[in-house]
């Protein structure tokens, strides 16, 4: 179980260079604002989707209510206090953490995106566990898509070269294998945890999407848009769930 779960975490990160890769072959050029906010909505909505369906409602199912307000509240407290304790930088938000002159902002980003799909890759390592295994997989790995392509559309008038952006975009993803490691090792130990750390997950990933995917859609005055684009993309997701199983 271990192995699937490092194995589906790996692939569904690699889904942001998926996301990443057209604009190697395009002309350098400025994406507009409304699509990358419509491609973090829909992003939004399937990592949403996904906690509420494939991580929330098991882990009350097999742990009960304490358990499942144990682990979702840590997962919470484990992004609020990364914030707190990393320095990094997101695109439109800024610095966070401690100030740091050793560290150059293309890391501070990199750092920033890792915190953020870290618990992604946790969702998908400890689903592994689950019948919800390939349904979170290929959820994060569609969320990824676009995602991918988020950053790599925010990078390339920032005046990275095409192939660092891809690059950075890359270990983005690369990260998602951490986290399915961690995810899937903690649940290995015993199968007690498993309530727990889908609880854990979901905490994790509802907690980045409010404090940070949204509020980045909505500070560009594209909020109709990407609403529309989160409610899409929480259909999508929810429609996998049935289809999946």
């Amino acid at each position: 179980m271990v192995l699937k779960g490092i194995l589906y975490s790996t692939i569904a990160g690699m889904a942001t260079s998926l996301g990443a890769l057209p604009f190697l072959f395009l002309k350098p050029h400025h994406t507009s604002d409304k699509v990358i906010d419509s491609f973090l909505g829909f992003a939004a909505g399937v990592m949403l989707a996904a906690s509420a369906f494939s991580l929330v409602a098991p882990s009350l199912e097999m742990g009960g209510i304490v358990r499942f307000l144990i682990g979702f509240v840590l997962g919470g407290l484990f992004v609020n206090l990364a914030d707190k304790l990393i320095p990094h930088e997101h695109l439109l938000k800024g610095h966070e953490g401690p100030d740091t002159k050793r560290l150059k902002g293309v890391w501070l980003f990199i750092i920033a995106i890792t915190i953020h799909n870290f618990p992604e890759g946790m969702a998908v390592g400890v689903s592994a566990f689950t019948p919800q295994a390939l349904a979170i997989a290929i959820a994060i790995g569609v969320q990824n898509i676009p995602e991918g392509a988020a950053v790599m559309a925010s990078l390339i008038p920032m005046k990275y070269k095409k192939g660092k952006a891809f690059l950075i975009t890359f270990l983005t993803g690369l990260v998602e294998a951490i986290g399915g490691l961690l995810g899937a090792g903690i649940v290995s130990i015993s199968q007690r945890l498993l309530p727990y750390m889908m609880a854990f997950a979901a905490g994790a990933m509802i907690y980045v999407v409010s404090d940070e995917v949204i509020p980045e859609t909505h500070s560009k005055g594209n909020e109709l848009l990407s609403t529309w684009w989160i409610m899409v993309g929480f259909l999508v997701m929810a429609s996998l769930d049935v289809a999946l199983g």
